[in-house]
């Protein structure tokens, strides 16, 4: 935060900063869920420190829509902008591989060993889809080498894989769908979604029809992380002294706090608990690494009820409203429907599923919102969109 705030600041400045009507109007939600979180803060009491360190994480967003805004409009150069996220996301995986290769032995079969220093990487997973459809959508090659071209390509997949995210898979299928054409609401569409559907259920019977070892390393414990995922969302009723039901539904368990909390303060439920406030676990969790754990946490894994809990019902509906508007770039005229807009609007479909599950545009490690501030620049540029119309 401090880093984003020196370089945003650096950049007042130096330069002349001027903003586009419409990056302003479509931005103007994530200021609004900023400002909603002060109106609990006043009217409770809460310690400064908690307050102080919320109000950090939900500027988070408002910063880096800026920041990939205005530094872009500052160079002012797509093909820049897209080798700069390949690049980078390039060299993120080569560091991804050293690291496994230096702590983790990939041939013991562990794959908690091999996400030990790797959760997930979404540049790396943003790099990989921008390389692959740069050309499909301007025409254009981004490296003349195609050698070069097909390294990074492997790297970047190879990587991808070697997350063994969850979230990732599901944000990969997203941007394939998006890319290819699949979230445009027509007959072919619905059609395939009810395909996709009965699939996905058939995939899950499979999965609960078999017995899956939790504790046995390699494939068969990643498919009982995949095979809890959906309790482990939704799933509230949790023995908490049984440390295995607490641990599988983990992000339930939080939302069931969350809300007893606010069961207790009626007012909550419209404008939220504010900034500074916490959830009470009723127990010492090890979540940190101290020695007795934490008994009062102020994020939550579920965005939506993190939402919810900070700035009540109206934070909710001003996210959705954001990302719904997000999404709606992909109906466009088709003259207008491009490379950016395929992308932004995937962007907004992602965000309904990653708030979810890691807390969306609030994720402390989040680079998309960097990316989405940059596409919203190059989007709103009259001359280049006709440019790069496919």
């Amino acid at each position: 935060m401090f880093i984003q705030l020196g370089v945003l600041s650096l950049y007042f400045f130096l330069e002349k900063v001027t903003m586009a009507p419409s990056f302003i109007i479509r931005t103007a939600p994530v200021l609004f869920l900023f400002l909603i979180g002060f109106a609990g803060a006043i009217i409770h009491d809460y310690e400064i420190y908690n307050i102080v360190k919320d109000i950090f994480h939900f500027s988070k967003p408002v910063l880096g829509l800026l920041i990939g805004y205005l530094f872009y409009k500052k160079i002012n150069d797509f093909s820049v902008f897209i080798k700069t996220i390949v690049l980078c996301g390039f060299a993120s995986a080569v560091i991804h591989f050293v690291i496994l290769i230096v702590t983790a032995d990939l041939f013991s079969g562990s794959i908690d060993q091999i996400r030990t220093f790797g959760k997930d990487n979404f540049l790396e997973l943003f790099a990989l889809f921008f390389i692959i459809y740069y050309q499909k959508y301007s025409l254009i090659t981004l490296f003349t080498s195609k050698l070069m071209r097909r390294i990074i390509v492997f790297t970047l997949l190879a990587s991808n894989i070697l997350y063994f995210s969850r979230t990732m898979i599901v944000v990969a299928v997203i941007l394939f769908l998006s890319c290819e054409g699949y979230t445009i609401l027509t007959k072919k569409t619905v059609r395939f979604a009810v395909v996709f559907t009965t699939a996905l259920l058939l995939f899950y019977a499979i999965l609960f029809s078999v017995k899956i070892d939790r504790d046995k390393p390699g494939l068969e414990a990643f498919m009982f992380k995949v095979k809890i995922a959906p309790a482990e969302l939704f799933k509230t009723k949790i023995d908490r002294e049984n440390h295995k039901d607490l641990w599988d539904h983990w992000r339930g368990y939080e939302v069931k706090r969350a809300y007893a909390l606010m069961k207790a303060n009626p007012s909550s439920f419209i404008f939220g608990t504010g900034y500074g406030s916490l959830v009470n676990l009723k127990f010492y969790a090890p979540l940190t690494g101290e020695k007795n754990g934490i008994k009062y946490i102020s994020e939550l894994h579920n965005g939506y009820m993190y939402l919810f809990y900070k700035t009540g019902s109206i934070g909710i509906l001003i996210l959705l409203f954001f990302l719904l508007m997000l999404y709606r770039m992909l109906y466009l005229k088709d003259k207008y429907r491009n490379f950016v807009t395929v992308f932004i609007s995937s962007i907004g479909l992602l965000y309904l599923f990653t708030t979810l599950t890691i807390t969306g545009i609030y994720n402390g490690r989040d680079v998309i919102i960097f990316i989405l501030g940059a596409l919203l620049y190059f989007q709103q540029k009259t001359t280049f969109q006709k440019d790069i119309v496919a």
